[in-house]
């Protein structure tokens, strides 16, 4: 049974930083590519950054890029992201995902058949 949880939500100022966790059990780690979604209230669901299943290939929403990091460590089954200069506008509830394939990164949903329960990510302005 595959598992993906995040830890590492919560409530930060604009312009603080925060480091999401995404740990995953159940199949092989290194098989898959990983991304991190977001969706705040009253929006879709929209791609923030994958990564591919070595770690060398990455992949971001113009939204976010030069701000947030997206990272793994295969030998702990764990994805990260690292998110810097935070505004109100990335106030959502961030999901990871499990998907695609040594040669395939998706960068839509549709791409990623386990997600995980989601952590909230909240920005005061």
């Amino acid at each position: 049974q595959v598992q993906l949880v995040e830890s590492g939500g919560g409530l930060v100022q604009a312009g603080g930083s925060l480091r999401l966790s995404c740990a995953a059990s159940g199949r092989s780690f290194t098989r898959y590519a990983m991304a991190w979604f977001r969706q705040a209230p009253g929006k879709e669901r929209e791609f923030v950054a994958a990564i591919n299943w070595s770690g060398r290939s990455t992949f971001y929403a113009d939204s976010v890029k030069r701000r947030f990091t997206i990272s793994r460590v295969n030998a702990q089954n764990t994805m990260y992201l690292q998110m810097n200069s935070l505004q109100p506008g990335d106030t959502a509830v961030y999901y990871c995902a499990q998907g695609g394939g040594f040669n395939s990164t998706p960068k839509t949903g549709v791409g990623y058949d386990y997600w995980g329960q989601g952590t909230q990510v909240s920005v005061s302005s």
